[in-house]
């Protein structure tokens, strides 16, 4: 988890890193139920907003490419 930045304010590199980190401690399954589930919860949410990321620059690239044509 990145400190003092809100889920929103991640950068798609920044969520991407945190996504991979709770994959690594869900698969290790070293970490208690609670706290797996609370994990489970934020991964879906970082995976949501990279998705929105990513949705959000292919928009601009086609808005980019369409003006160059």
């Amino acid at each position: 988890m990145v400190a003092g930045v809100g889920l929103e304010e991640l950068t798609f590199e920044q969520a991407v890193a945190e996504l991979e980190e709770i994959i690594k401690k869900l698969e290790e399954g070293k970490i208690p139920l609670d706290e797996a589930v609370g994990a489970f919860e934020r991964g879906t949410m970082l995976k949501k907003i990279c998705e929105d990321k990513l949705k959000n620059a292919q928009l601009k690239i086609e808005m980019l490419s369409d003006k160059g044509e």
